[in-house]
């Protein structure tokens, strides 16, 4: 209360309500830290939805999955029946122009067990991709990036050790095709034909690696985004 005789009090003026921002003024605001580093990160320019320019990325992995899967499967029923029928593939030492055989039985088993183990990791990559489950995607990546590393160490190995080539050209039987006519090219022609061919099958390679990794980044980023949170209250539910 205000004293006897002195002033009284001014009134207290009413605060205006906030105006409703635009979406101009919300577009302006800043983004919150975790998207812009997701923004910001090196490995976000090279995501993309699309595929050989033609098809989504989750098509591209169903397609390189059943790809795999065929080959995979066609090498399995070689060896199968040259494990039946061992004589059909046997080939002795003069044939070969070497003290070895060409497949033994153990080689056949592993080789077998090798196709097998691919055809399982194929048909998770490919039910991965058709279902939107990105955990079945990784063995396959894993595998792409095994044998990305692979290829780039035998490139390795050819630009470090040219004489190798002309040492397996040598090895190779008499009656293979186009013998004497690849060892008569010359070594250093043979040597930059051999790293450009093997070049084209790595850049070829890196691209299927990032198609498949897109599709891991769609799928995962798409199951988080369906993820739905209910707050419930007393008479509320939101």
């Amino acid at each position: 209360p205000a004293r006897r005789g002195g002033p009284s009090p001014a009134p207290a003026r009413p605060q205006p309500c906030p105006a409703p921002r635009s979406g101009a003024d919300r577009d302006a605001e800043p983004e919150p830290r975790g998207a812009a580093e997701m923004l910001s990160s090196p490995w976000a320019r090279f995501y993309s939805n699309s595929c050989c320019l033609c098809c989504h990325v989750r098509t591209g992995t169903i397609i390189l999955g059943v790809w795999y899967l065929i080959i995979n499967s066609v090498v399995l029923l070689i060896l199968l029946s040259a494990l039946t029928d061992p004589d059909q593939y046997h080939l002795t030492s003069a044939e070969l122009g070497g003290d070895f055989e060409f497949m033994d039985d153990a080689n056949m088993c592993i080789a077998t067990a090798i196709s097998l183990l691919m055809i399982l990791i194929c048909a998770m990559a490919t039910y991965g991709a058709y279902k939107q489950h990105a955990a079945w995607i990784i063995p396959f990546f894993c595998y792409q990036i095994f044998d990305f590393a692979l290829n780039t160490l035998v490139a390795i190995s050819v630009l470090v050790y040219p004489s190798t080539i002309q040492d397996y050209l040598r090895q190779l039987p008499s009656n293979f095709p186009y013998k004497e006519e690849i060892m008569s090219v010359n070594p250093t022609c043979l040597v930059v034909t051999i790293l450009l061919f093997i070049s084209i099958i790595l850049a070829f390679k890196g691209y299927l690696i990032s198609c498949v990794w897109n599709c891991y980044r769609y799928i995962n980023g798409r199951n988080n985004s369906d993820v739905l949170v209910y707050i419930t209250t007393n008479d509320t539910a939101v």
